[in-house]
């Protein structure tokens, strides 16, 4: 029978065949294991990304949420409290020209890329994107650059979840509790001397006399650090591991760095790191036979939608000359990722940057472990060859 567990870490390591029993056989799943739908087929996903008076978001969007979360982030609204949030916060990136941070973004992959030269294996995570995300995220909030290991390490375990108890752990808990203490020390700090920088500019936007309240400020700020890094950090990787297994695809990118944009598109389509989200049912629901009722948690499972033959051909294929359409790698409808242009940006020159000094590499033969997310989906390492 089956009983597809986002929490299985045997889904971690490959979801997709899952995925494709669960479009064909069982399109609306109820999931013993997590207590919750499952919705797996492309049209399905966006039909309720669009529809978020059916599909709330106010309980928490993260499989496993985070205490205090729900309620007070973008993620976490539904309009129109989301739509001011949304607002306030747009403005707050148009202050801070993201264009100005190409030339900062070059910088630091350069300085994270150039001890890689002629060294025949390394760790990608912890040897290039980890230092090369944390870097990025902490120039572009204002972040003191000393803090950057103690940041990172919370970042991530505040995406982790138990695999056995299907829930955060006390050190998933602490990690949060951390960084918002951290965070409420930074803007503090920020609203007494402010800088040209996000935090800075959170703190201060105003539309029409509407401003974000302190917890608004403070679950801003926790989020985009615990996104900014294990998202960009984790698709980094993910596109990383895309190219190690497509020799063909590697060499094309390093031959002409102009095909990075497709290259990106193609791999947030195909392996996405954002893997699924959840929504609770505002009313009843009728889907493929069965009904899901008002009260209901659906998992929304971006990664399935993304691989379905119903919208995108030959789905299983990596094809960077493909340019997807309307994959969800990074969300949709009102909840599409507001950070999708800078982490394009970020991407798209890291690993220029990155494949002037490693234009080869190949994955080892070491076995990949996988972060235990029912959200997320990345490898903890990434062992790489070049000889």
């Amino acid at each position: 029978m089956l009983d597809f567990d986002p929490y299985a870490p045997a889904i971690d390591a490959d979801p997709f065949p899952a995925y494709r029993r669960l479009r064909d056989e069982d399109p609306c799943h109820w999931s013993e294991s997590a207590g919750m739908w499952v919705l797996s087929r492309y049209a399905d996903i966006v039909g309720a990304l669009n529809d978020w008076e059916t599909y709330s978001s106010a309980k928490g969007n993260l499989m496993t949420e985070l205490p205090g979360r729900a309620g007070a982030t973008l993620g976490t609204t539904d309009p129109p409290r989301h739509d001011r949030l949304r607002g306030l916060i747009q403005h707050a990136f148009m202050k801070r020209n993201l264009e100005a941070l190409a030339d900062p973004i070059r910088d630091i992959a350069r300085q994270a890329a150039a001890p890689l030269a002629g060294r025949s294996r390394f760790d990608f995570i912890a040897d290039f994107s980890a230092l090369f995300t944390v870097r990025v995220l902490l120039a572009a909030l204002g972040l003191p650059p000393a803090d950057e290991v103690e940041v990172r390490e919370r970042a991530v375990l505040m995406v982790q979840s138990d695999p056995v108890t299907r829930a955060k752990g006390p050190e998933h808990i602490a990690a949060f509790e951390w960084m918002s203490a951290y965070a409420a020390g930074i803007i503090a700090q920020r609203r007494r001397e402010p800088q040209n920088d996000l935090i800075s500019h959170f703190s201060m936007a105003e539309i029409d006399g509407d401003r974000l309240d302190e917890r608004e400020v403070l679950l801003t700020t926790t989020t985009l650090i615990m996104a900014g890094i294990e998202s960009l950090g984790g698709f980094m990787a993910m596109f990383a591991l895309n190219l190690a297994d497509h020799a063909d695809a590697r060499a094309a990118v390093v031959a002409d760095p102009a095909l990075l944009p497709d290259a990106i598109e193609e791999s947030l389509r195909y392996n996405t790191s954002a893997q699924r989200f959840r929504r609770s049912l505002q009313r009843d629901v009728e889907m493929h036979g069965k009904v899901m009722r008002a009260g209901d948690f659906v998992c929304l499972a971006y990664g399935s939608a993304n691989r379905d033959d119903r919208q995108f051909p030959d789905p299983d294929r990596y094809d960077i000359a493909r340019r997807p359409r309307g994959h969800v790698g990074f969300g949709g409808g009102v909840h599409a990722c507001l950070g999708t242009s800078i982490a394009r940006l970020a991407v798209r020159i890291a690993f220029d940057e990155f494949h002037k000094v490693v234009p080869t590499y190949r994955r080892s033969a070491k076995p990949l472990q996988w972060m235990p997310s029912s959200t997320f989906r990345s490898p903890l390492e990434l062992e790489f060859e070049t000889a």
